[in-house]
Parts: C-alpha cells; sequence; structure tokens
C-alpha cells in the first residue's frame, strides 16, 4: 500500500538521505509542476481555515522549520509560504535571544508567537534551539536541558488541545552541501550578508549536532506534534515535500466556510433593487 506524505517522511533522521526521493516527484521539472498544484490547494484550504475563524471557529496550525544553517528555512518560507495569502501567515524567527528573553523562561517567547485562529504560524527555527544550540555549545547545564523535552512536549500538548495542529519539519542536508551553499555565499557578493562566520563553527561541531537532532526528534516525536524529516539537498525537493506535508495536514483538518448570518436570496433582491445615482457631469 503507498504511503501517505506524512508517513514517507516520519522517520528517525538517521533513516534518511538528505539526497532521497521517498515520495512525490522524481525530477525538478516534476517538482515545480507539482508544486503549483499544491499551491492552488493549499491556497483554498488556508483561505477556508481564516474564513472559518472569522465565523468563531479557534483552529490553527504552526509549521516548525529546524535544520542546519542553509538547510533552507528562509527559502521554506518564501516557497511554500508565499503560495498563500500572506494575510492569514504569522512568521515567527527565533535568533539568539535578548537580556530581556534570557530573563524568562524559555518558552515565554514562544508563547507570544504562536498563531491566532485561522492562520497558519511559521517558526524560522523554534524552542527546539533551547535542547540543540543549549546543549551542543553548554549554554546551561546537562539536567537543564534534558528537563526541557518534558515541558516541550507538554506545550505541545497544551498547544493542540486550544486548537492548534503542529508540523514540525527538520530539514536535512548533507555536510557536503551545507559547505557548497556555504561557498556560494562567498562568491556571490549579492549572497554575502547572509553568510556569518559563526556558521563554520558550527559546523565544525556538526556530529555533536546530529545527535541532538537525533534525541530531540525521538523525545518529542508525538501523535500531537509529530516530526517529519525532510531531504533537503536538493532545494526544489524540499519545498515540495514541506507544502505537501502541510496540504495533506490541512486536507484533514477540512476547514469549513461559514454559513452566513443573512438571507442570500434576500440579499440578492436587495442589491437588484438597489442602483446608485451617478454623478452629473
Amino acid at each position: 500500500m503507498a504511503k501517505t506524505v506524512r508517513e514517507a517522511f516520519r522517520v528517525p533522521v538517521e533513516q534518511m538521505d538528505p539526497r532521497g526521493r521517498p515520495i512525490g516527484p522524481q525530477d525538478k521539472a516534476a517538482g515545480k509542476q507539482e508544486l503549483a498544484a499544491l499551491g492552488e490547494r493549499l491556497d483554498q484550504l488556508q483561505e477556508a481555515l481564516y474564513a472559518e475563524a472569522i465565523g468563531g471557529g479557534q483552529r490553527a496550525v504552526l509549521l516548525v522549520l529546524q535544520g542546519m544553517d542553509t538547510s533552507g528555512k528562509g527559502g521554506v518560507i518564501r516557497r511554500v509560504g508565499g503560495l498563500v495569502n500572506p494575510q492569514g501567515l504569522h512568521i515567527a524567527t527565533f535568533k539568539a535571544p535578548t537580556e530581556q528573553e534570557l530573563a524568562h523562561h524559555f518558552l515565554w517567547r514562544v508563547r507570544k508567537q504562536v498563531p491566532a485562529p485561522g492562520r497558519i504560524g511559521i517558526f524560522d527555527r523554534s524552542h527546539y534551539e533551547d535542547v540543540l544550540v543549549a546543549r551542543v555549545d553548554g549554554l546551561v547545564p546537562e539536567d537543564v536541558w534534558r528537563g526541557r523535552y518534558a515541558e516541550i512536549t507538554e506545550f505541545e500538548s497544551e498547544l493542540a488541545a486550544r486548537g492548534v495542529t503542529i508540523v514540525k519539519c527538520m530539514l536535512h542536508i548533507s555536510p557536503q552541501e551545507q559547505a557548497e551553499r556555504l561557498l556560494a555565499r562567498l562568491d556571490n557578493p549579492a549572497k554575502r550578508w547572509k553568510y556569518h562566520p559563526g556558521d563554520v563553527d558550527a559546523r565544525a561541531k556538526w556530529a555533536a549536532y546530529q545527535e541532538a537532532y537525533a534525541e530531540a526528534l525521538r523525545r518529542t516525536d508525538t501523535d500531537a506534534a509529530p516530526w517529519y524529516v525532510i531531504p533537503s539537498d536538493r532545494k526544489w525537493y524540499r519545498n515540495w515535500a514541506v507544502a505537501a506535508v502541510l496540504a495533506e495536514t490541512l486536507a484533514e483538518l477540512d476547514p469549513k466556510f461559514p454559513e452566513p448570518d443573512f438571507d442570500v436570496d434576500a440579499e440578492r433582491a436587495r442589491l437588484a433593487a438597489v442602483t446608485p445615482a451617478t454623478a452629473a457631469r
């Protein structure tokens, strides 16, 4: 039996080839065509979700993007988020915490960015930085970051109970592909602004980060907040895969347009009866 898109990507990171194409389009031309079709479907589903909230619905969707530097979080936001009406999006980027944020619980700044009903929220990095960077760089003691797995799953369960459907995508790239992308940034003056010397420092800790990702995904993958491992060496496939996971999730939610609180036939009659006077010339 053929797998669903979500089943194909809900696997341990160790089992996914960063250049793999386990399901869906197998070449760039097909990927481009299928992404366009997905865009039409996503646009319709998002509009229904937004309209549902206008009618009093409480549901929202949160797309969490995690991955090593150059894995394509920004590219996904542009290519996948760009398929839908930006009015229904809420995008939040989590960089190194400020002094004010450090003075609070690590989830404090995250809670403020949870999408409102009817929106699709996209997190460019997220609360998982506090069990990834914090772990690899030793920013907090081990007992602290280990305790955060349970806090994260509790937080995500709380969101799910409030009607927020969580979709977590780990953008999985190879060290070889990362090297090529970092070099491309150095070679292109228009892209050098995206290069940070610290990216090389993090690259030197590749094995530690892979271990941290593997444990984070294993410890926090739940039915309420599943993890999907997205092969990301091929940008076109990465974009299709995230869009397909999101579309499949929204289709399962099956958002409904609210019924009007007025008599449609009566409004048709009123509209036909009213002919505005035009201004005299």
